[in-house]
């Protein structure tokens, strides 16, 4: 038997057991049949958040940033190529901190781009700052699955 995992949809909130060796092909939701990976970051809400990054067993990369923000700019393209290279290894995810402030208010985001990888629901590295391609894949390497 093999090892199963635990992701949400961002479409309909359900809560989706999918088989490890099948994380590569495709899953859809056991629900609303929406694609629980598409090779773009999820764009994080108060009504989905929950499912999406507290009840996975993946790996979480959350982009908190701002449609005004110069850095958060020049990284969007950086972090849509490395949420392509690396899922289904994490997921990918975005919070416009100004449409979501009470999210960022609760992680304490001071400055923007800031990335907090999750494990579990639970923050597990932070950074600060715009990274380049190569910069975001090696910080992210030890907290892949």
């Amino acid at each position: 038997m093999s090892d199963t995992v635990t992701l949400g949809c961002a479409h309909c909130h359900a809560v989706n057991r999918v088989n490890t060796d099948r994380l590569a092909d495709g899953p859809r939701c056991g629900k609303c049949k929406a694609p629980l990976f598409n090779g773009e970051p999820i764009d994080l809400t108060q009504a989905n958040f929950s499912a999406v990054v507290e009840r996975s067993d993946l790996p979480v990369v959350v982009d908190f940033w701002a449609s005004w923000c110069g850095p958060c700019k020049m990284m969007a393209p950086v972090f849509a190529q490395t949420a392509q290279a690396l899922e289904p290894k994490m997921r990918f995810a975005k919070l416009d901190t100004e449409a979501q402030s009470a999210l960022a208010g609760r992680f304490g985001i001071r400055s923007i781009p800031t990335l907090i990888v999750f494990k579990n629901g639970r923050e597990v590295a932070r950074q600060a700052g715009a990274m380049q391609g190569s910069q975001l894949r090696q910080w992210l390497t030890p907290h892949m699955r």
